[in-house]
């Protein structure tokens, strides 16, 4: 761990813990994710200072890291265990990849700016975090060739669901997705069988645009 991480940190942590539990989430180990990971290090120097409010932030090329609330909030919905197969999609900044991390998830993400992917690939293991697989690519396509996926997390807005994503999801998976345009629907997919699908649908949500036609 960087020692730029310090016991103020570890007490703004606590204190955005605290503000999660407030808005309901209630999953224990999400939280203490949450608690361990130093978000102010993810971020530009500049924005130190608000690292710990529950918001989303710039991070360059256009994107953002989520707002600590929404990464509890959709890790909380995948329900994935220590050991599960999880398929990211949008690794960004690398916050939400490392909250799996934490939680002992093997972890497989796609990366669609190139500036980020080469960042995030080099700075995730110097907090000592490993994900199985960091990838450039097309979210939308998913990686067929790691499949089948205990839980897929989408952490852009998708105009609509995209097949491979579906199709790449086991039996039982929960696929975690926020749908629409500006706002977007968060909504979770339950895999029942081979050809059926139970929807929920959790409120309005706002992330950049999941992009695609990268190869």
């Amino acid at each position: 761990m960087k020692s730029k991480d310090t016991l103020k940190h570890a007490g703004k942590r606590k204190q955005l813990v605290d503000v999660l539990v407030k808005k309901g989430i209630k999953n224990k180990e999400v939280l203490s994710a949450i608690s361990k990971i130093p978000r102010h290090l993810f971020m530009d120097s500049g924005f130190d200072d608000h690292a710990y409010q529950d918001k989303a932030f710039p991070i360059g090329a256009d994107q953002t890291i989520s707002q600590p609330y929404t990464v509890a909030f959709q890790t909380e919905l995948l329900e994935v265990k220590r050991g599960d197969q999880v398929l990211e999609i949008g690794t960004g900044s690398g916050y939400q990849t490392a909250v799996l991390c934490e939680l002992g998830i093997k972890v497989y993400s796609i990366e669609r700016q190139r500036e980020l992917f080469k960042k995030t690939k080099l700075f995730l293991p110097k907090l000592g975090y490993s994900p199985k697989h960091l990838s450039f690519g097309d979210g939308y396509k998913g990686l067929e060739q790691y499949a089948p996926y205990k839980g897929i997390i989408v952490t852009a807005g998708a105009p609509y669901v995209p097949k491979p994503l579906m199709a790449q999801l086991a039996i039982g998976g929960r696929l975690v997705i926020p749908v629409g345009d500006d706002p977007q629907i968060m909504t979770l997919f339950i895999r029942k069988n081979d050809t059926q699908f139970e929807k929920h649908e959790f409120g309005e949500f706002r992330f950049v645009p999941l992009l695609e036609n990268k190869n």
